[in-house]
Parts: structure tokens; C-alpha cells; sequence
């Protein structure tokens, strides 16, 4: 039985602790707030209650495999799991009517977008997203479900086969707004683009790949824990006391401490000194010195560098949700997409005469509204009424959350969400791998292969669980 340190609280760290627990391991989480979860917070105020971060899961499936594997009881007897159908509805510009798509349903996307923008249009959007599955197909293990290898060569090339273009060469891979733009075109890539914008990637930057995401959302639907996804950090975090994992609240490591050419353990704020056999850090590497052994080299994948944050608005509704109201929507304007979250949960409202919605977009690290080219609270709000209306008669009150309220939850300077891996782009949307060149050291969470959101920092528990249990000899999660 090996002593295992893990640094920080947040899914991906509670995830791999729970894992590496069950196997025997006597695991130790120090964590430098009060708390566990990470950027999976709740503000409840007056009987409202609101997500502070993701407020819906893709790919539950990453969960389901992480109750299986460390206890009797399966996800759903932990926690009430909803699939949200419909999907999502969105607002476009100069596009009055929108287009609201169903959950989980090809089909039934195709006929929607048949329905709102002519005949044809549901057959192009499922010819991006059937080579999007190609891209899915030919990255899933390597990039979600195997070690980071040495050689990235596999991942550095974008796996969508966008098709050739009559009578051109193509001199590169074609990026996200690209693909968007010569294969649907008008108000269809502005769904595309808009979707992918939504997770923090830049589709004029980002490879024609990132259309995995919308193929991921259409493909195995996008799911939301009544009580709020606050739930769902509660479920891992009891999980992982079940498993007799000990939390450590309050403490600040300061250091990885380094004996015989390897990882002996952490040094805290306070001067404490706690030994382990192995050290996993599961936050943003930019939180220990310079020099610590856990910060990436050059060699590595930059992974996250520039991630942008996210500013939220917590409203607080007079007047019941109206029964035909859609829980996503994404409202799209020039420049910008805003997230608007209205669940049908009695657990977020006092009361049935009362709605709490939560309308989010992402903005640059560290603004707060006022830089240059970033949202206000003001913008939002107003766009946030297209999806919403009535909503400035029936606002009660609003809380603003901004970057910095991020970096308090989660540490990372500026407030920095990162966004998931992806191929392509020469491997420069990759993140360090999970195993560092110290022996004994490893990386998990959001910072680390594969990336950020819910899903992603969960998969890092079964990759570092694996790398730690088997060695070298790990070949992926199975």
C-alpha cells in the first residue's frame, strides 16, 4: 500500500483519488480552500440556488465507469440525472425564429434544421458531423482514453477529413470557422462555430476537429443532476470518503518535495511537511513555484496556456418558468455566444412562482467587463432577454460572477477555464502528459491530458489511477 498526495479537491483530483483508493492505496487530498469541488460550486441566496460552474455534463458515461469501479452503488442511485431534451435551442442573428434541437437524436436534428432553414440543411449539418465521427473514431483512445505518448505525431495532424474542394489544393487542414464556412455556410456554421465557441475555443484558431464537440453533445446528449450539478461533486467527494480518502481543507502546498531523484511528498504554506510515495497535482500548474517539477517543459504541450474565463449572471426571477421553456439556449451575436440556463429543477427557486436562470459567456482572463473587447453584465443581460422574455420586468436581483471569483474557486490566475484537448493544429490544443519526468509525479484535472470540462477531468482519474497501479506497462483505460 502505497501513500498517495494528492494536490487539490476538484473533480479530476477527487475522481483519481477515488480510483487509486480502491486499490488499495492510502490516498491523502490537501486542498488550500474549504471545500471540494472546484469550480462545481453553488451560491444560494433568499431560496434560490444557482451552478457557479459547469451547469450541464456531457459524456456520463466518464462517471457511470467511475461508480462501477469504486463501490456498489451505480451514479444514478447517487445522484437524479436527467437527459435535457431539448437539446439545445438557438438564437441566431437576424434569424427571428431560432431553431430548437431535440437531445441525442440525428434524425430529429436533421428534421429540425430542415424545418427552420430549407430542405437540406439537416443533410449538411449531419454530413459535418458523420466526418466529425470519423475524426472521433480515429482520436478517441489516444486522445481520451490512452497516456499522452512521447510521440504526438498521431494527434498533432487534424483527423477531420474535410473533403477536397474541386479543382484546389489544399495547402492545410482547414480550421473549425473554415469547415463552417465552405460546408454550411450562413446560419448552419454559425451553429457549428457558435457551439465550439461556447467551450472557450477559438474556431478561427481551433482545427476543423473541434467539430467533435457538437458531435459529442448530438451524439450522446447533454445531461443535467437535479439539486444542481453541485450534486455530483458531492456524490464523488462522499464516494471517495467511502473509499476511507482523507481530506486535508485549508492547506496550501507550496512545494513538491523532491528525495533521491524523485517525488517524497508536498511542503505546505504553514511549513508542515507531508510524505508520500506518490504526489498527483490536480490544479493549474502555475499555482507552485516556477521551478517545481510539475510545471511543463518545453518539450511538452502548453496545454490551457491563454485559456479565456468565464462572466456569469445569477438572476433571480419574479413569475413561474414557462412550461415551454427550453433549458439551454445560445444566443449568438456578432462576436459573441451567450449561454442561457433555465432548468426546470424545484430545487433552484423558493417556490413555483419564482425561476432562477444563469446566462454565462466567455471573456478573456482576469476581465471583468470593463476591458477592452470583453462583455459586460449589461450585454449580457440584454441578450439573455432574446431567450428570456419579460426577464428585466421580472428580475428580483442579479449577482455578478466575474474572473476573479473563478480564480478564488478554483486558484488559477485570472479565472482560466480550460477547454478540452484536441488533434490537430500541430499538437498545440494537447496537454501535458499525466506522467511528468520525475519519477513518482504525476498531473491530473483540467490542466492535464485531456483537458478540461466535466468529462475530460474525469477521465484523468482512470489515466493517472492506471499509470500509478501498472507502471509503464498501462496502455489506456478499458
Amino acid at each position: 500500500m502505497a501513500r498517495i498526495a494528492v494536490i487539490g479537491a476538484g473533480m479530476g483530483a477527487m475522481a483519481t483519488a477515488a480510483r487509486l483508493a480502491v486499490a488499495g492505496h492510502r490516498v491523502t487530498v490537501y486542498e488550500r480552500t474549504a471545500g471540494y469541488g472546484g469550480a462545481l460550486g453553488r451560491h444560494e441566496r433568499d431560496g434560490f440556488s444557482f451552478d457557479t460552474g459547469p451547469g450541464l455534463l456531457h459524456l456520463p458515461a466518464v462517471y457511470r465507469d467511475l461508480f462501477v469501479k469504486t463501490g456498489k452503488r451505480p451514479l444514478e442511485s447517487c445522484v437524479d440525472l436527467v437527459q435535457v431534451d431539448p437539446g439545445v435551442r438557438h438564437l441566431l442573428p437576424h434569424h427571428t425564429i431560432g431553431v430548437t434541437l431535440p437531445g441525442a437524436s440525428h434524425g430529429g436534428v436533421a428534421a429540425a434544421l430542415d424545418g427552420a432553414f430549407g430542405a437540406g440543411a439537416g443533410e449538411r449539418w449531419n454530413g459535418v458531423l458523420g466526418r466529425a465521427r470519423d475524426a472521433w473514431d480515429a482520436t478517441r483512445r489516444p486522445l481520451l482514453e490512452e497516456p499522452l505518448r512521447a510521440d504526438r505525431t498521431a494527434l498533432a495532424g487534424d483527423p477531420y477529413p474535410a473533403p477536397r474542394r474541386s479543382g484546389l489544393l489544399r495547402r492545410r487542414p482547414p480550421t473549425l470557422a473554415e469547415v463552417a464556412g465552405r460546408e454550411l455556410g450562413g446560419p448552419l456554421g454559425e451553429l457549428l462555430t457558435g457551439v465550439v465557441a461556447a467551450y472557450g475555443i477559438d474556431p478561427e484558431r481551433a482545427p476543423g476537429s473541434a467539430a467533435v464537440l457538437p458531435y459529442m453533445e448530438q451524439t450522446f446528449g447533454t445531461w443535467y443532476v437535479r439539486g444542481g450539478m453541485r450534486a455530483l461533486a458531492t456524490a464523488v467527494y462522499e464516494r471517495c470518503r467511502e473509499r476511507k480518502v482523507e481530506f486535508v481543507f485549508g492547506a496550501e502546498v507550496r512545494e513538491v518535495s523532491v528525495r533521491a531523484g524523485r517525488a517524497a511528498g508536498l511542503l505546505l504554506a504553514d511549513g508542515t511537511e507531508a510524505d508520500a510515495d506518490a504526489v498527483v497535482c490536480a490544479v493549474d500548474p502555475r499555482l507552485l513555484p516556477a521551478h517545481s517539477p510539475v510545471r511543463p517543459r518545453a518539450q511538452e504541450p502548453a496545454g490551457g496556456a491563454g485559456a479565456p474565463s468565464r462572466l456569469t449572471l445569477l438572476l433571480a426571477l419574479r413569475g413561474a418558468r414557462p412550461a415551454d421553456a427550453v433549458h439551454r439556449t445560445l444566443v449568438h451575436s456578432p462576436g459573441l455566444r451567450v449561454t442561457v440556463l433555465r432548468p426546470d429543477d424545484p430545487a433552484t427557486r423558493p417556490d413555483a412562482e419564482h425561476e432562477a436562470v444563469t446566462v454565462s459567456a466567455v471573456c478573456g482572463p482576469g476581465a471583468a467587463g470593463g476591458a477592452p473587447g470583453a462583455p459586460g453584465p449589461g450585454e449580457l443581460l440584454e441578450l439573455a432577454e432574446r431567450a428570456v422574455p419579460g426577464l428585466r420586468e421580472r428580475l428580483l436581483w442579479q449577482e455578478v460572477r466575474t474572473p476573479a471569483d473563478v480564480e478564488a474557486a478554483t486558484g488559477a490566475p485570472g479565472g482560466a477555464v480550460p477547454a478540452p484537448a484536441l488533434a490537430g493544429a500541430g499538437g498545440r490544443l494537447l496537454y501535458p502528459a499525466n506522467a511528468t519526468e520525475l519519477p513518482g509525479l504525476y498531473r491530473a484535472g483540467g490542466w492535464a491530458h485531456p483537458g478540461g470540462g466535466l468529462p475530460h477531468a474525469g477521465m484523468t482519474g482512470a489515466l493517472v489511477a492506471g499509470l500509478i497501479v501498472e507502471g509503464a506497462e498501462f496502455r489506456g483505460s478499458r
